[in-house]
This record gives C-alpha cells, sequence and structure tokens, in this order.
C-alpha cells in the first residue's frame, strides 16, 4: 500500500499536462555536452549530427567524447563528425562513470578557459530533437541545478521487449517526473539525458558515482543533500533499446543489482531525511520507495517460494493448490495493473510513439509481461556477481526516419 501514491502521480499529471507557462526571454548558457562511447561506431554520427542541428548558438556548447576503452573507429568517426575526442584506456576502472570523470578532469585542465554553466551527459545512441538546448536552458534558468527530459525510443516498434523499455520511460517520463515537477518535489534522472549545474561538478569534486546504477546513485546523493531534480518534458530526444532478450537480461540485472548497491549504501541516509529533513523529506520517500521495491519483492518472492515447498510435503496438495489460486489472482491483479498504466501512457503518449497503430495497441498486452520479468532478474542478481559490460547499440536512424514513422 505504501507504493500506491504513485498511483495519484497519474492523476496528478493530467493536471501538470494542462498547465502552461508563458515564453519569456532568459538567458542564454553555456554547456558541454559529455558522451561516453564504447565501440560505438555506427551510431555516435547520428548523435553528433542531431546536436550540430540544435536551434542554439553554436558558440554556446561545445560536444566532447570519450572514446572508452574501444576497438572500433568511434574516436576518427566522432571528431570527423565535429566533436571533441579524448581516448582512454583503463580495463581496471570500467564503467560510465569512469569514463565521465576522466572526461570531466580532461575539460578542466585543457579546456578550463571555457567556463561552461552546465553539462549535458547523453549516450551514444540518443538523437536529440532540434530544440533540445533551448528548452534545458529555459528549466535551467529557473534555478535546477540538475534536470531531466523526456525520454523516447527509435526502436520502439522493434519487437516486445523493446516496446516494454520504451513504454515505460514514457510513463517514467511524463506520469512520475512531470507530477513531481509540478508538485515542487524532486525529480529523478534515468542513465542519459540530463544537465548537470557546474557547481555541482566542482563541488562533487567530478564525477563520483561508480555503483552498477550510476544515474539512480546520483540521485539518490543529490537528493540526501537537499537538492530538487528538475524535469523539462518539452526536452526530446531518443534512445535505442536492447531487442534481444539475452541482453535486456544482463543489462536490466545489472540494474537490478544496482537498485540494491544503492539501497545499502543510501538507504539510510534517505530514511534519515525521510523523518528528519527539513523540505525534502517527500523527496527522500520517494526515493526510497524507488529503490526498495525490488529489494522487498525479491525477498518476499524468495522467502515465499522456499515456505510453500517446505510446506508441502506435511500440508499436502490443498496448500498447493490453495497456493496456485492465490498466486493467479494476485498476478491476475498485478497485470491488470500494469496494462492500466500502459494503457494510459499508450493514450496520452500516442502521437509521440513512433509505430504503426496496430502495433501501439498489441504491445500494451506485452508490457505487463516485460515488466513481470524484473522477477527472476530481481532474485539472480541477489546472489550473482555482476559487472558492468556494453550494450551493443547498432539502430542507425536519424530525426528523420523516425518523424516518418507512423
Amino acid at each position: 500500500m505504501i507504493f500506491i501514491y504513485k498511483l495519484v502521480y497519474i492523476i496528478v499529471a493530467f493536471k501538470a499536462r494542462r498547465e502552461r507557462h508563458p515564453e519569456k526571454e532568459v538567458p542564454l548558457r553555456k554547456y558541454a555536452f559529455l558522451i561516453p562511447a564504447r565501440n560505438e561506431e555506427l551510431v555516435i554520427g547520428q548523435l553528433i549530427e542531431s546536436i550540430k542541428n540544435q536551434k542554439y548558438p553554436k558558440e554556446l556548447y561545445d560536444i566532447y567524447v570519450i572514446a572508452d576503452n574501444c576497438t572500433d573507429n568511434t574516436a576518427r568517426l566522432a571528431e570527423e563528425a565535429g566533436a571533441i575526442v579524448s581516448e582512454r584506456f583503463n580495463q581496471n576502472q570500467v564503467g560510465k562513470g569512469y569514463a565521465l570523470n576522466h572526461l570531466l578532469h580532461i575539460i578542466e585542465t585543457e579546456h578550463a578557459s571555457e567556463q561552461y554553466d552546465g553539462y549535458f551527459v547523453f549516450d551514444a545512441d540518443n538523437l536529440l530533437d532540434e530544440n533540445y538546448i533551448a528548452e534545458m536552458n529555459k528549466t535551467f534558468n529557473q534555478g535546477y541545478k540538475v534536470i531531466t527530459s523526456y525520454r523516447n525510443s527509435k526502436n520502439y516498434d522493434q519487437n516486445w521487449i523493446t516496446a516494454g523499455y520504451a513504454l515505460w520511460f514514457l510513463y517514467e517520463a511524463e506520469f512520475l517526473n512531470r507530477p513531481r515537477m509540478y508538485l515542487n518535489t524532486s525529480c529523478a534522472i534515468s542513465g542519459t539525458g540530463f544537465l548537470i549545474h557546474a557547481d555541482v561538478i566542482k563541488e562533487n569534486g567530478g564525477w563520483v558515482h561508480h555503483l552498477l546504477t550510476e544515474d539512480i546513485e546520483f540521485t539518490a546523493a543529490q537528493i540526501i543533500k537537499g537538492e530538487k531534480i528538475g524535469y523539462c518534458g518539452r526536452a526530446i530526444f531518443y534512445d535505442e533499446q536492447p531487442a534481444a532478450f539475452s541482453q535486456s537480461w544482463k543489462q536490466r540485472l545489472r540494474w537490478a543489482k544496482g537498485f540494491y548497491q544503492v539501497f545499502m549504501n543510501y538507504g539510510k541516509d534517505l530514511f534519515h531525511g525521510m523523518i528528519r529533513g527539513k523540505g525534502y523529506r517527500f523527496s527522500c520517500f520517494d526515493m526510497l520507495m524507488t529503490v526498495l521495491p525490488v529489494v522487498i519483492v525479491s525477498m518476499l518472492c524468495l522467502i515465499g517460494n522456499v515456505v510453500i515447498l517446505l510446506l508441502v510435503p506435511f500440508e499436502g496438495k490443498a496448500l498447493l493448490q490453495s497456493y496456485l489460486v492465490v498466486g493467479a489472482i494476485g498476478v491476475l491483479w498485478i497485470y491488470s495493473l500494469l496494462f492500466g498504466i500502459g494503457l494510459i501512457t499508450t493514450i496520452m503518449e500516442w502521437k509521440n510513439i513512433r509505430c504503426p497503430n496496430w502495433k501501439k495497441i498489441f504491445y500494451l498486452f506485452t508490457f505487463p509481461l516485460f515488466l513481470f520479468t524484473y522477477l527472476p532478474i530481481s532474485v539472480v542478481a541477489l546472489f550473482k556477481k555482476i559487472e558492468w559490460k556494453p550494450i551493443p547499440h547498432t539502430v542507425v536512424k536519424s530525426l528523420d526516419d523516425l518523424r516518418s514513422r507512423s
């Protein structure tokens, strides 16, 4: 029941979506794009092109790519596309967080005169709407030091796995972060497509978050400090989702393990902030409820099944049959709830989903099944040692390609 408040978010989201703010002139800030890339020669050019095509003064942003342990032509192609490129080779400190910190150090030592106001963080497979910087700049000028944005998908229509990811990210953007912004509580960044004030980087001493889910770790750390993360729904970007279940399993296994790590490292401080914090109690509670479900559901599932297996020899088939009936009812109820979330999101984001209409409807029914697969993933993550592994990106599309989809 403690998670029911997120259903209230959906109601708030409808009101928040109707709110309109008058356009006004704001100062134009200077930004740097930070792009960690590992063997991304297929997609890095499209991202850089979408950044160069921004409707924002070209002299007010630079593009930095860190070719991290690459064995392909990522560095050369990124430089030819117009980025400032550095290479990094370190097999001991592996992961996005280390690459970001290395790149920030290079900017600090070799490009200190640029004096950036903020840093955008993107993955190499992303594409940006041409108004992305301009829209983020408006929210940045409202005083937010960390801002996340609207995440859409390059390959929603590929299969039920990519659609499952994409639909969840749309729900997360419009029915979690938008109502949070409206209610003046903290949003949460999610992997890519966010902006960080230069002061935050300076105060932190670079990028210091190196758990398996560095985005959730960063969010938790900022909320504990009392920082409110903003959301800009008019700043749109697209990313690629894994299409193969084996890749998806590995990626979400890392995410589940990362959630455990964040809970173990930051859960205590989030709880204290929830009880004793001033002005950010609900943000701490909300963040704790973001990482806690994975832990609770995994443990309850594990303990419940072990108990049933132990009792069946003594209680007989009646216990097993009763367990199966109750379990089936519970699964049906959860399926209906998740279907409802997917339905509302699909209806409200119908025009923004780059996918044939019949697939939009079909993938509604597979959306709960995609989320159900998190259960075994979360249980395995409890026991398995997991290391960061790159996910290959192969969907080569431009913005024009996406917009031509019905």
